[in-house]
């Protein structure tokens, strides 16, 4: 039988390699081709359509690297082909390897509709069913010669600005071709049920009535006339085809999609029109095949489209409307989780289940997130209070070490929300439909005995076609196919139902979907991390100062139109190749310029709303618009400075350095520029481990096995430098406000000037660090070594915290040796605590040891910098300045307001009188995130916050503005129905809150 089987296999490898699909187009005759080159970049259809062409020829070479070349097709249908099948055979020079990661085209009729997308495989255009003979062909093909950059090879061809002038691709095939359709369905038959056959056990009878089968087919082909026998052949195979699944069989609900990257191997422009290739593609499948039904998440490609292809567009609502293009995901980018602020996070919801509302009138209710780098534990509150009730991903899939144990779940988030959630078992969100897929999917599947389905998106992605005619040939034989899953087409959301029905009592996870693979991208290219979290600053400021006066001030009118767009750019800059740093230098040189952009913008609100509130006058007014009161400032108002209580001493530490005192916390600094003492004076404690020393510089090797830019794996531990040499060290400030110690290093080819600074009043010392990094695979870190004992650190996440055990007692934490912390990442034991607090990091890890006097130290490092070479060689090089702070003493609740404080500094200007904030919360546990005009332009105030330390909470917020009603809203600002925690408002204006641990709550103050 094994002898058998494998003659088989080769014989039918062989005939349909060799014979069969070279028959599926019969006869063929060359079509004129033209071509022009467009010149920079590219140009609207219209102007590619009356450009002057030239000659041109298969075998051409054509396209530099991200170059547009058109061409112009033009032939006839041979009057001999009356009544047959007819399709152009438009070949680029596809590589069959690597769809989606090279040249690209898109078909224009002569007025300049599109028709369909050009990719490997989906290199054909259908001229007519049934030919009449005579017909003219002309057309026009928009060529994208994007550059292959999928090798991890280091390459400048990542950037327009670095790239060659040379061709990379050459015209394979341009004809017009007669199209066999029974010998393209022969193709279908025998590859699903080889592919089948070759996933059945040695001893299961079906696999061997298959191969009979099989082998009776090839028997009936002519191998001299494929064409008129191929019917005869697919006769012997119509009884192992018509046998149906078995009863217990898993069922997959499939689901037509096109994974596109926003932007990764090539710029946003490009993705631009790699959506519109791709939609145009799957209107025509449609068009063929009602039964077909293709899932589109990330609201910005739809924008796109709507706003570069109207008439696209246009088509596109149609089908939705027809219920065979299903929006999916409801947020503006399929973004990073785990950087995201919680404010953002909550406008991708916001903005993207807006968009599909106003559009489609259509509601999404699942999250589509399948190659996002892990998931916040803060994600199923988020995304039930979008109204949202699934969620989808699949990357976990990709994780080194530990499996996953469900793919069926509830996920449980920090405040207890639970999301239903569904890992495709199929691990993969580019399926092909296959056998070897579909039985994967089946024996991975591990829910079996409770649950029975799961789903498979596929199609293939990033601009190489989407879902294909093969595909879909394969979902129609393997419907109701013996030995085979049963693969039925369907809506997410009926695969959702229908899961949730069967498995009501799903297994539980609590905590973060933590991704075993990608750490580095909490740190790579650190300019665009720095530009989000920035913008997310500066979007939080000016849209409390522009509230602030669109409220007090007569005729200042709040900027919602410029707003909305600027929130939309810093959106689509966190998708999870931008943010987190694995796009090409192109990508992240945009990224640079546009937060430059945004950043002017921003400050402009802020100023002309500050502006407005200060009015004329003399007095020098702080604006603080931080949620915590400082400095005599109220939370989100503005008013005169006042003095710290004590001055700061500085004076030179025996054996050289400095020490500086404020009276709350003492710090020395030694000769070595380091930080060797930061003492607790209230507490009377000491936060550094004995001998150690802190903001110590290290730096490793970083060369990862894979995945430059994406990946570090835990052997860079193995070798590191500390950098203690010192070029210089100066007292550069010393006066009651303020203490500076100035630090400059040198090592490698780089530099790095530490200004560490103790303020008046302060429980931090502050550390500006400015480096000029030009080293190259390095990974560089800063180190905290404190003596505390702590069995867990708690890292700042989207409204709340996260904590992770700090031991590596199994697998599951010892793969966590890099993890992501927003503003702060906090260490304690009962009654005393350290945090550790930055400004645009993200990157930490945290180690434990046990000394020789049997104390332990807890090490936080904060990861500064990378150098990965690929995709983007030339990763970091350049000027940076991080911020970073030590807050000893401090509890949960000071590393919340210290954050902030930090993120979001003071402004001062001339004015009138103070500025009393627009709402008042009186409790310091419950966090005001953000405060804003509502989205429908009624004047409502919005005021979005959160419970921070984990605790219950009962807090008063005074609104400083009549209110009507305080109402608790949804991140889409509509009412929550059932809810129980607002109350009021009462006769002196102001509303109760009743938070629980971590809880959201968005209010909607309806102004009287």
């Amino acid at each position: 039988m094994h002898d058998d089987r494998s003659i088989t296999e080769h014989r039918l490898r062989r005939v349909l390699k060799e014979r069969i699909k070279p028959a599926v187009r019969s006869r063929s005759v060359p079509l004129t081709v033209e071509r022009w080159e467009a010149p920079g970049e590219p140009v609207p259809v219209a102007e590619g359509l009356a450009a002057p062409y030239g000659p041109c020829a298969v075998g051409d070479a054509w396209g530099p690297a991200w170059g547009t070349t058109w061409f112009r097709l033009t032939g006839t249908v041979p009057a001999e082909w009356a009544g047959r099948t007819v399709e152009a055979v438009l070949d680029l020079g596809f590589d069959r390897m690597m769809p989606g990661f090279q040249c690209e085209g898109l078909v224009h009729t002569a007025d300049g509709a599109e028709v369909k997308a050009l990719n490997p495989y989906n290199d054909w255009v259908r001229v007519a069913d049934r030919a009449e003979g005579g017909e003219r062909v002309e057309w026009y093909v928009e060529g994208a010669s994007n550059p292959v950059l999928v090798d991890h090879s280091v390459t400048y061809e990542g950037d327009l600005q670095t790239s060659g002038d040379q061709p990379l691709y050459r015209l394979a095939r341009m004809d017009l071709a007669v199209f066999e359709t029974e010998v393209w369905e022969l193709v279908q038959d025998l590859e699903v049920l080889h592919h089948l056959m070759v996933e059945l056990s040695e001893g299961d009878a079906r696999r061997y009535e298959i191969l009979r089968a099989i082998d009776s087919a090839l028997d009936a082909v002519d191998l001299a006339d494929v064409p008129g026998s191929a019917g005869a052949a697919r006769a012997r195979l119509a009884r192992v085809l018509a046998a149906p699944a078995n009863a217990s069989a898993h069922r997959i609900s499939a689901i037509g999609h096109a994974h596109i990257d926003s932007a990764w191997l090539w710029p946003l422009r490009e993705t631009v029109r790699k959506v519109s290739r791709t939609t145009s593609n799957m209107l025509g499948l449609m068009d063929e095949h009602p039964e077909f039904l293709f899932a589109m998440s990330q609201a910005q490609q739809l924008d796109w489209i709507k706003t570069y292809r109207p008439e696209l567009f246009e088509r596109i609502k149609k089908k939705i409307a027809d219920g065979q293009f299903v929006p999916v995901g409801g947020m503006w980018v399929e973004s990073d989780t785990n950087m995201v602020g919680g404010e953002a996070m909550a406008r991708q919801f916001l903005y993207g289940k807006k968009f599909f509302l106003d559009e489609f009138g259509i509601e999404t209710q699942n999250v589509w997130l399948p190659d996002s780098f892990g998931y916040t534990a803060a994600m199923p509150q988020i995304v039930k209070l979008s109204g949202s009730k699934w969620f989808l991903t699949q990357k976990i899939s990709w994780s080194q070490v530990n499996k996953f144990p469900h793919h069926t779940f509830w996920w449980e988030g920090i405040d207890g929300t639970r999301v239903f959630t569904h890992f495709p078992p199929v691990d993969t969100y580019n399926s092909d439909l296959g056998g070897e897929q579909m039985a994967h999917a089946a024996r991975n599947y591990q829910e079996k005995g409770r649950g029975s389905r799961s789903l498979a998106p596929f199609g293939w992605g990033d601009g190489g076609g989407g879902p294909t005619r093969e595909q879909l040939a394969r979902a129609r034989r393997q419907r109701d196919l013996e030995g085979s899953p049963r693969v039925e087409i369907e809506r997410p959301d009926a695969f959702f139902e229908k899961a949730h029905a069967e498995y009501e009592d799903a297994p539980v996870w609590a905590g973060e979907l933590y991704l075993e693979l990608h750490r580095g991208t909490y740190t790579s290219q650190a300019k665009t991390k720095q530009g989000n979290r920035r913008s997310e600053s500066l979007l939080r400021e000016a849209e409390l100062w522009a509230a602030t006066a669109a409220v007090r001030v007569p005729g200042f009118r709040y900027p919602h139109a410029d707003l909305e767009r600027i929130w939309k750019v810093v959106l689509l800059h966190q998708f999870h190749d931008i943010l987190p740093g694995s796009s090409i230098a192109w990508v992240h040189r945009e990224a640079r310029a546009t937060y430059a952009k945004v950043r002017a913008e921003l400050e402009a609100i802020t100023d002309a709303a500050q502006r407005a509130l200060a009015g004329e006058g003399s007095t020098e007014l702080v604006f603080n618009c931080a949620p915590h009161a400082r400095g005599g400032v109220p939370a989100g108002g503005a008013a005169p400075a006042v003095a710290a209580p004590a001055p700061v001493s500085a004076r030179d530490r025996e054996g050289g350095g400095h020490v500086l005192d404020n009276g709350r916390l003492r710090v020395a600094v030694d000769a070595r520029g380091l930080i060797v003492s930061a003492y607790d004076v209230e507490a009377g404690r000491e936060s550094l481990a004995p001998g150690g020393a802190a903001n110590l510089l290290q730096i490793h090797p970083d060369f990862p096995n894979m995945w430059d830019a994406w990946d570090i794996d835990a052997f860079y531990r193995n070798n590191v430098t500390d950098l203690v040499d010192l070029d210089a060290m100066e007292l550069r400030e010393d006066t009651p406000q303020a203490a500076t110690v100035r630090v400059t290093r040198s090592f490698g080819a780089s530099k790095a000037v530490q200004s560490l600074t103790l303020r008046a009043g302060a429980k931090t010392v502050d550390i500006v660090t400015e480096v000029d990094w030009h080293e190259t695979e390095k990974f560089l870190k800063a180190a905290f070594p404190l003596d505390v004992k702590a069995e867990r650190t708690a890292s700042e996440t989207q409204f709340g915290h996260v904590y992770r055990a700090t031991h590596t007692n199994t697998s599951w934490e010892a793969a966590k040796f890099e993890i992501c912390a927003h503003r702060w990442i906090h260490a304690e034991e009962p009654g005393w605590g350290v945090a550790v607090l930055n400004d645009s990091t993200y990157g930490h890890d945290v180690t434990r040891d046990v000394r020789a006097d049997g104390g332990q130290t807890t090490t936080v490092r904060l990861s500064l910098l990378r150098a990965p070479r690929y995709p983007d060689p030339e990763t970091d090089q350049g000027e940076h300045t991080l911020r970073f702070s030590l807050a000893p003493g401090a509890a949960v609740g000071d590393a919340v307001r210290e954050g902030h404080w930090l993120n979001l500094p003071e402004r001062t200007r001339r004015g009138a009188a103070p500025v009393a904030p627009l709402v008042v919360v009186d409790d310091d546990a419950v966090v005001v995130e953000a405060v804003k005009l509502a989205e429908d332009r009624g004047g409502d105030v919005i005021v979005r916050l959160y419970e921070s330390r984990g605790g219950r909470a009962r807090a008063t917020l005074t609104p400083g503005f009549a209110v009507s009603a305080a109402v608790e809203s949804d991140l889409l600002e509509r009412p929550l129905p059932g809810s129980a925690a607002v109350t009021g408002p009462g006769s002196d204006g102001a509303v109760t809150l009743a938070l629980r641990p971590f809880q959201i709550l968005t209010v909607r103050l309806r102004r009287a």
